[in-house]
Order: structure tokens, then C-alpha cells, then sequence
């Protein structure tokens, strides 16, 4: 399969960069000049360094990652075909509706290609728009088009470049918002370098390109940013609206791209609520981001045909339970402590129930099925029953899926990264639950949100809403690695924002009774000042290293496989296998194909569960009208599959096909008791020994180390 070799013969070329020495900026605002006009001038000054900063980070980190993807794969020197294997598993299945877009002779035939597809499931013709979010390879094939750029960018350099590229505007985004919470640029490039010391756990983008994520996380990041700013008090109006406007746009990039952005956006609505039930947060304010989610959703709907696991999403469900709470219960923040208390915990029912009632009723009307595995997955994953559902197995199975491991924590700590998270959480945790204790008590005293009595602790909207969005990522993180990088990155800018933090240092200080205007501002400075020197001194060296070391793709047994389909069976032909095999058999050679990794619908899920009893147990006249029920031509067998290794006894691929059929497992090892032995042997291995009753359905037309390829023969 797949893997990196060390490159041969190859002139290694000095890499050089200046890095910029970073010059401290350590002037209080009440030592700056007098005069309004001095002040004016040292603010322009400070917004002009530090932007111009958050832009050359953010182009640093994108030519990093890019040279580093280059040096991997030696990208610019390996074949056509070799750099589409490159983007494997679902990267190549979305990669190859941009080729099909630019391979058609206008834009015209390209859209009724996608909008009535038959080559990606084979008997059937589906809505791809509807199906996937693919409108952002849409959108590069009309650009490459338009753009007088073909003869000096080949099609797949402008689409990679594009990903890096937006990379940079994600660092740019975290910069700018560890800059808003904490009042200075220094947070942001401290934030900026975390992010990059911390690559391992802060992105993939490098080795998994085309995957929705990387286009839709610089959204999310900058809709982040655009939230953190409207919490801001007293804005003015045009400031206010233009800063909604950009919440908007964001949050809609960011659901139009990305199948899972329900999910995430149903994590922010929760930051919301409690925000909003807490009275640390304007609901006014709460109420604007929750229609802005709603609308941006149902745009989405709207563009992707009407897709019903949109209308159907929990968020949709959640955000009108709220509001309908909100009117059957007017008087909510009025009353004692124990009072408020109790409303609180009613209303927190009410509107789980109403959650439920609502989602449950559309999912009915709409006979709402294709995010069930999700559920299914959920429901075994923390402990609430055993299944043996294939799907829920499968991602189970998966290292991606599962905890996340305890040596992330070792990573992060070796850049300080941890440590100080803990630290600004810690504290800002603390004042959450004062500040909560308080506004709970209080309910007399009608003050704005974000603003208390002299004295008293205070904690700033956009804080708090960083601050719960922290935690419920971070426990999100913890319970599925996957999802990580939507947390670690977030720690980056908390634990900048935190060192750099007047209000941290204030409180910590007076707290050990050292409180001092002076001491305050030699803190948040030269703390981050110091860590920046240490992950310079610490990492550059290794950077350094990294980038002049020189790999190669190599991957020989694929490349084969590939150039043998296409020189040897008809453009027509159809192709069963696993699902990650053939994402890539579509994107190098255009044959029509059984199944795919797009696991988001259910009739493809109980499709691909039939294709995969090649690695069961079962008779292969059975096999073969299985495949032929689905117009197979050919069928693909993986030995990495077949004596797959890399997962223990019972999350091997033929273990979770013998559990859902009810045959016990190979191997020493327990069974559950109501396992029975199969009927007959392994279909993989079996088909090998060209015994009749295989060699009167499948003949083998190709093999290689990796590969066995099998032609099906015709039903009479």
C-alpha cells in the first residue's frame, strides 16, 4: 500500500527565512501621551503592526505547510495518477467531482453531471449537490475556468494552493481574536506560534487536503472572531451590523461546507443557552446568533436541493425550542436565588423536551434516516447499550472515534501550550462561577451584562463565550479524537489571551496581595514574551530539519492497479471493493462505482454492508448476486483487508462482518454464546484456491502484492 520513502539522489536545497525579531510593546494606555491626537497616532501605529503581523504569520504558516506537503510527497515530480492516489479515501471522492468539472466541455454539462450522477453508485442516479458538500469544488472549477491562470498553474496545484491559502486567513482569524479578548497583538502571535509548534494537533491539512474540514474550519475560526467582537458593549451601529453581517457569511461558508457543521454549530447554541440562561450574555445579542444559524442552515438547505438531514438536524430543533421557551416563559430572570434557580432548571427541560418532540416529529414527516448511525455510534460509544450494528462498529473501531490519547496532553505540554491553558482556565473558571453566583442572586439590580460593581469580580461577554466554547469543544475533544483540532486550536488563543490578559493578572495578583499597576503590565508582557523566546529556541532548530528533509510518494502496488484499469476494462465498467479503494479508482480512472466513503445516507450504508461480505464468510454464489444485484463488473480484494492486523480480535473489518452476521470469529479468543460457526469459509481467502464453485462465478483477471482483481461473470 501506500507509504514514504526516503528520496534518492536529490539536490537538497537550503532552506532560509528571516524570522523577525519581535520588538515589546510595554506602555500602559495611562502612560501614553496626553493628547488625543498622540493617542490616535499610537493606536493606528499598534493596529498597523500588529495587522500587518497577523497577515505575515498567517502567509508564513501557509508556505510552511505547503513546503512541507512538497517535500513529503515531492509533489511537483511524481505522476499525475501517483498525485491522486495522494488524496486518499474520501480526499480523492471529492477531488474528482473538481476533475469531472473541469474535464467537461462546459459549465452547462458539468452541473447536469453532478446534479444527475450515475457513475458514483452504480443502478442508481443521485443529486451530488444534494448528497455532498462539494459547492466548494464547484466554485474552484469555475475559477480555474474563468482565471486566465491554465497555462501557468496546472489544475491540481490551483486547488491545493487554494486549501493552503485559506489556511492562512484560519491563522489570521486566531490571531486576531486572541488580539480582541486580551487588548493586544502580542496574544495573537503567541497564539499564531502555538498553533504551528503545536502542528501535530492543531491541523492535518498537509497529508489530507480535500478533506470538508480544512475548507470549513477557517470559516468557523472567523466567525469566531466576528462573535467575539458583536459581544463587545456599547458598539456602535454600523459597527454592530456590518460585524452580524460577517457572522453570517461565515457561518454560512462554514455549513455549506462542511456534512458534520450541524453538529458544531448545535456545540455553540449550547454555549448560547447557557450563556443567555446565566445572564452573562446580552439576549438580545443570543438571540440574533441563534437566527443566524437557523438562516444559514436553511440557505444551505435551500442550495442542497432540499436535503433532509439539514431540516431534520438537532440544531434546527434546539434553536426553536428556545425560542419557543422564551415566550412561555417571560418572567424567567426575576426572583430569589432559589427561585431563578428553579425557573432555570424548568426551562432547561422544556426546552430539552421540546428538542427532542420537535426533532422526533420532523424526522417522521420526512422519514428522516440517514444520520441514525451517528446516534446508533453515540449511543454504544458512552456506555447506554452493546450493539452489533456493523456502521456503529465501524466507528467504534476507528483510532479517530475513539479517546483521545493521553500522550496529546505530553505534546502540548512540551510547548507550554497546556500548562498554560490550565492556568487561564482555571481562573476564568473561577470567576465564571462567581460572576454566574452573582447575576443569579442579583436579580433586582437591572445592570448590563458585563459590567458590575466596582470591586466586584467581572467577567466580559466575549470571555465568557470563549470560556464555555473552550470547555464543551474540549470535552468533545476528549471523548472523540477527530475532533480535536477544533479544540486545540481554540487553546491556542485562550491561553494567549489569558497570559496577555490585563484582568487575569489583575486578579491573580491581588489575590497574593502584590496588586500593582506596573506589575500588571510587566506581566502579560513579558510572560508571553518569554514562552515566545523558548518555542524559538526550543523549535526552530526542528523546524528547520523538517523542512530540509526530502521524501517521495511511493506507492507502487496502487499506481498498478490504476494503470491496469484503464488500460483493460471498458470506460463503463463497474467496481466493487472497500470504500476507501474506490474514492481513488474514481478519481484516476472515471469508472462507475458500488460504494463509496460518503457514509451520510442510509440506503449507501446497507450497500456497502452487502459489498463487503467479500470478507465474510459467506458462499460465493451468494457473493456474486450480491455484487451483481448492484451491476458489478469487477470486484477488488485487499489482503491488508482480507489478514488485516492493525485493529485487535473484534474490531478487525471480518470480525464486525461475522458479528453482524451472526458467525463466531476467527482466532483465539471469547465469543458471545449465541455466535454460531459459519456454513462456509472466509469468501477472501477461499477465492485464492480457484476452487469450482468460485472459478464458475469470479475469474482472475489481475493481481499484484496488495491487489486481487476478480471479473464477475454475466447471469444467464
Amino acid at each position: 500500500m501506500m507509504s514514504i520513502r526516503q528520496r534518492r539522489e536529490i539536490r537538497a536545497t537550503e532552506v532560509s527565512e528571516d524570522f523577525p525579531a519581535q520588538e515589546e510593546n510595554v506602555k500602559l494606555e495611562n502612560k501614553l501621551p496626553s493628547g488625543c491626537t498622540s493617542r490616535r497616532l499610537w493606536k493606528i501605529l499598534s493596529l498597523t503592526i500588529g495587522g500587518t503581523i497577523a497577515l505575515c504569520i498567517g502567509l508564513l504558516t501557509s508556505v510552511y505547510l505547503a513546503t512541507l506537503h512538497e517535500n513529503d510527497l515531492w509533489f511537483s515530480n511524481i505522476k499525475e495518477v501517483e498525485r491522486e492516489i495522494s488524496f486518499r479515501t474520501e480526499c480523492g471522492l471529492y477531488y474528482s467531482y473538481y476533475k469531472q468539472m473541469l474535464q467537461a466541455p462546459t459549465l452547462v454539462q458539468g452541473f447536469h453531471g453532478l446534479i444527475y450522477d450515475n457513475k458514483t453508485e452504480s443502478m442508481k442516479t443521485i443529486n451530488l449537490l444534494q448528497r455532498m458538500n462539494i459547492y466548494q469544488e464547484v466554485f474552484l472549477s469555475i475559477l480555474y475556468r474563468v482565471l486566465p491562470i491554465q497555462k501557468y498553474l496546472e489544475p491540481v496545484y490551483f486547488y491545493i494552493y487554494t486549501l493552503f491559502g485559506l489556511q492562512a486567513i484560519y491563522v489570521t482569524a486566531l490571531y486576531i481574536t486572541s488580539w480582541l479578548l486580551s487588548g493586544t497583538w502580542l496574544s495573537g502571535l503567541l497564539a499564531a506560534f502555538w498553533y504551528v509548534t503545536n502542528r501535530i494537533d492543531t491541523t492535518r491539512v498537509e497529508f489530507t487536503i480535500p478533506l470538508r474540514e480544512n475548507w470549513a474550519l477557517p470559516f468557523f475560526a472567523i466567525q469566531i472572531a466576528a462573535i467575539t467582537y458583536f459581544l463587545r458593549p456599547n458598539l456602535q451601529r454600523l459597527s454592530e451590523r456590518l460585524t452580524l453581517l460577517a457572522i453570517f457569511i461565515s457561518t454560512f461558508l462554514f455549513s455549506l461546507t462542511w456534512q458534520f457543521n450541524q453538529f458544531m454549530m448545535l456545540m455553540q447554541a449550547l454555549v448560547l443557552f447557557t450563556l443567555d440562561s446565566l445572564d452573562m450574555l446580552p439576549a438580545v445579542k443570543a438571540t440574533w446568533l441563534y437566527g443566524i444559524q437557523i438562516t444559514s442552515l436553511l440557505l444551505v438547505c435551500i442550495l442542497q436541493f432540499f436535503n433532509s438531514m439539514i431540516l431534520g438536524s438537532l440544531l434546527i430543533s434546539f434553536n426553536l425550542s428556545v425560542f419557543i421557551a422564551r415566550k412561555l416563559q417571560k418572567n424567567l430572570k426575576t426572583g430569589s436565588f432559589l427561585n431563578r434557580l428553579g425557573k432555570l432548571l424548568l426551562h432547561l427541560f422544556m426546552v430539552l423536551c421540546l428538542t427532542l418532540f420537535l426533532n422526533n416529529i420532523i424526522k417522521k414527516i420526512l422519514n428522516l434516516k440517514s444520520d441514525e448511525h451517528i446516534f446508533k455510534f453515540l449511543k454504544a460509544k458512552f456506555g447506554l447499550g452493546a450493539t452489533r450494528d456493523f456502521d456503529a462498529n465501524l466507528y467504534l473501531c476507528e483510532e479517530a472515534f475513539g479517546l483521545l490519547p493521553f500522550n496529546t496532553f505530553g505534546r502540548l505540554s512540551d510547548t507550554l501550550l497546556f500548562y498554560a491553558y490550565v492556568f487561564v482556565l482555571s481562573i476564568t473558571v473561577t470567576v465564571a462561577f462567581v460572576v454566574a453566583f452573582h447575576n443569579l442572586s442579583d436579580s433586582t439590580s437591572q445592570q448590563s451584562v458585563g459590567k458590575m460593581e466596582k470591586g466586584t469580580v467581572n467577567l466580559k461577554p466575549e470571555t465568557a463565550y470563549n470560556l464555555i466554547h473552550t470547555i464543551l469543544f474540549g470535552f468533545l475533544a476528549l471523548s472523540t479524537m477527530r475532533m480535536k483540532y477544533l479544540w486545540t486550536s481554540h487553546m491556542c488563543v485562550f491561553a494567549s489571551f489569558g497570559l496577555c490578559s490585563p484582568e487575569i493578572w489583575e486578579l491573580l495578583l491581588k489575590s497574593v496581595h502584590l496588586y500593582n499597576p506596573k506589575r500588571i503590565c510587566i506581566m502579560r508582557y513579558s510572560v508571553p514574551i518569554l514562552i515566545l523566546l523558548y518555542l524559538c529556541y526550543k523549535f526552530w532548530p526542528g523546524m528547520m530539519d523538517e523542512l530540509s528533509e526530502l521524501r517521495e510518494f511511493y506507492d507502487p502496488d496502487t499506481v498498478e492497479l490504476m494503470n491496469w484499469i484503464n488500460s483493460n476494462t471498458p470506460r463503463k465498467a463497474v467496481f466493487a471493493g472497500s470504500m476507501q479503494l474506490l474514492a481513488g479508482v474514481k478519481l484516476c480512472t472515471g469508472r462507475t462505482l458500488t460504494n463509496h466513503p460518503h457514509y451520510e445516507d442510509s440506503s449507501l450504508r446497507e450497500r456497502t454492508r452487502a459489498v463487503y461480505q467479500i470478507y465474510a464468510k459467506r458462499a460465493p454464489e451468494e457473493v456474486h448476486a450480491l455484487l451483481r444485484s448492484f451491476g458489478t463488473d469487477y470486484v477488488i480484494l485487499e489482503d491488508s483487508i482480507c489478514y488485516e492486523r492493525r485493529h485487535h480480535r473484534g474490531c478487525r473489518l471480518r470480525d464486525l462482518l461475522d458479528i453482524a452476521n451472526g458467525h463466531m470469529m476467527d482466532g483465539p479468543g471469547e465469543n458471545d454464546p449465541d455466535l454460531k460457526p459459519a456454513d462456509h469459509p472466509r469468501f477472501c481467502e477461499e477465492i485464492k484456491r480457484n476452487l469450482p464453485p468460485y472459478v464458475a462465478h469470479f475469474t482472475r483477471v489481475f493481481q499484484n502484492k496488495t491487489f486481487h482483481v476478480y471479473k464477475l461473470t454475466r447471469n444467464k
